[in-house]
């Protein structure tokens, strides 16, 4: 029986127009327009870079280009990677680079230091930003939705000169906005009464946001799909148990596959429920800049519409920072996914190493250097390291984030920045896994052979039949048959044979053979779809 499932200095700046528009260099970003109650989901988009100095935008070395000029200059990339998230596993965790990238971070700061212009501009007390036409509006929005690789280069440029991450931004933005005749009579109303850590800890809450959305989440359910329909497919083929590795009373595969995809299922159920907040209360967060320039304005209440305008959840109750809480949450809930597909690949090592799975080959794979004949089962072990070294980040991460000193201190911010790597491993091990799924198959013959050579395991039934009819001592008597002996076909329905129980329940007994003695397994395997949570 074959499992088939396929499943980028203060000077030489350019003026733009006045409508800006994106450069042919450029990372697409949402088709729709990011409105302040989206999700502002960024794409999962390619682009190539034609020359040398724009073919990477570098923090720590990352790479996050999709393609670059050439195969030659990719896999040069790879070979100079710190990581192997970043060379030899890109092309299976690149999907997480718009969102987890030194490039997601600077664009969703640009997006919140736009939002909260706007949103300045509608409010009517702030007479100082009247409200923006349309056609400024727009403008704004333009320089979200195009938002380049040439125009991240341009705020690490800016960078380069002021040193601090959140305030380039803010001049980048000043510099794209000088030219436009209404916009530029606000131009110190962008990052008004913020302080940078209102910015950060809005953008990583939109990184994570999207990371889950559009990447985590979906190879999670795919993972756990793959797993119920091998649940569905295995249903009713029966299999010998194992408990403290000894054999015990038999199961069937796929009631085995099922626990996993429910367990996985429920997890992948919190992580989506987890709420995701942001805080923008100032540098304390008493809003102490705010009332000092306009005492008359509720900031409170205007503080949680923008941060909830953004898909995010408001926390009122902060320091400096947004204390982190919801991300150890976040991080825990992962973990534990993950230690359960750890648990899922063992057993499905292990039932290879018995025998009770072939894998399919592949044409020109190697499974040892020195062993011809090996299939190894390298698609579940890399899944297993990958699962180890996310949780390993995860549990850093989960553990250091919430801890600040006083009203903040500096901790988090170089730490956060490492976020893309747990997740990075996470994903990998979900693919690896999702890909040895693929190449299973079922050695039936193999997994009958056990269960002929298991007859004792029918001591349960027989016992417990024993005791409902009133025979004495029915378990020592199973003890004294089966513990430590040789048990067959033959014995056993001697010993049934001989027992003072009604003939109706002799006859049942007598049909049993380790292959059928299931129980509700295969009923429990087929209805495994009604047990999992999806579509939240």
């Amino acid at each position: 029986m074959e499992l088939n499932l396929s499943s980028k200095a203060l000077t030489n700046l350019k003026t733009p127009p006045l409508v800006p528009k994106p450069t042919s260099r450029t990372l697409s970003n949402p088709s729709k327009s990011l409105c302040l109650a989206s999700l502002h989901r960024l794409p999962r988009a390619s682009f190539s870079l034609s020359s040398s100095d724009s073919l990477k935008l570098t923090t720590s070395r990352k790479v996050l280009a999709m393609s670059v000029g050439s195969s030659r200059d990719l896999e040069m990339s790879n070979l100079t990677a710190l990581s192997p998230l970043d060379g030899r596993y890109w092309g299976k965790v690149k999907d997480l680079a718009s969102s987890m990238s030194e490039f997601g971070l600077i664009y969703f700061r640009v997006l919140v230091e736009i939002k909260w212009l706007l949103k300045l501009s509608r409010i009517a007390e702030i007479t100082e930003v009247p409200s923006f036409s349309k056609e400024a509006e727009a403008y704004l929005q333009v320089i979200i939705d195009g938002f380049s690789m040439d125009d991240a280069l341009e705020v690490k440029k800016i960078e380069r000169v002021t040193n601090h991450d959140v305030k380039a931004v803010e001049y980048f933005l000043k510099q794209k906005c000088d030219s436009h005749p209404e916009i530029a009579k606000v131009l110190e109303f962008f990052h008004f009464a913020c302080t940078s850590e209102d910015i950060n800890n809005l953008s990583h809450g939109l990184m994570l946001q999207e990371a889950l959305t559009s990447v985590i989440l979906p190879s999670m359910d795919e993972l756990i799909k793959s797993i119920s329909l091998m649940a569905k497919e295995f249903a009713y083929v029966p299999m010998l148990s194992r408990t403290h590795g000894q054999p015990a009373s038999p199961t069937t595969l796929g009631k085995e596959m099922a626990i996993f995809a429910v367990r996985l299922s429920e997890e992948r159920r919190y992580l989506a429920e987890t709420k995701i907040k942001g805080k923008f209360a100032g540098a304390v967060g008493n809003y102490n800049a705010h009332i000092s320039a306009y005492p008359n304005i509720d900031w409170p209440h205007v503080a949680e519409e923008f941060v909830t305008s953004l898909g995010l959840t408001f926390n009122p109750y902060v320091t400096q920072i947004e204390p982190h809480d919801y991300m150890a949450r976040l991080f825990n809930t992962i973990s534990q996914f993950n230690n359960i597909l750890i648990d899922f690949d063992r057993d499905i090592w292990s039932y290879i190493s018995l025998g009770y799975f072939k894998q399919i080959t592949k044409a020109g794979e190697i499974g040892s250097s020195t062993m011809p004949h090996k299939v190894n089962p390298i698609d579940f072990e890399n899944s297993e390291g990958n699962l180890g070294k996310a949780n390993a980040e995860l549990a850093f991460l989960s553990m250091k984030l919430p801890v600040s000193r006083m009203q903040r201190d500096l901790t988090d911010s170089t730490v956060l920045r490492n976020m893309g790597g747990a997740l990075g491993h996470s994903l990998l091990a979900y693919k690896s896994a999702i890909q040895g799924i693929r190449k299973l198959q079922v050695n039936e013959a193999r997994l009958k052979e056990d269960l002929e050579q298991t007859w004792e395991v029918l001591a349960e039934p027989i016992q417990t039949v024993m005791r409902r009819y009133g025979v004495p001592e029915p378990y020592e008597k199973l003890k004294e048959l089966t513990r430590g002996r040789a048990v067959n076909e033959e014995s056993i329905r001697e010993f049934i044979k001989g027992l003072d129980l009604p003939e109706e329940a002799k006859s049942q007994l007598l049909k049993l053979t380790p292959h059928t003695y299931v129980g509700a397994a295969a009923s429990l395997a087929l209805a495994v779809d009604e047990a999992l949570h999806f579509g939240h």
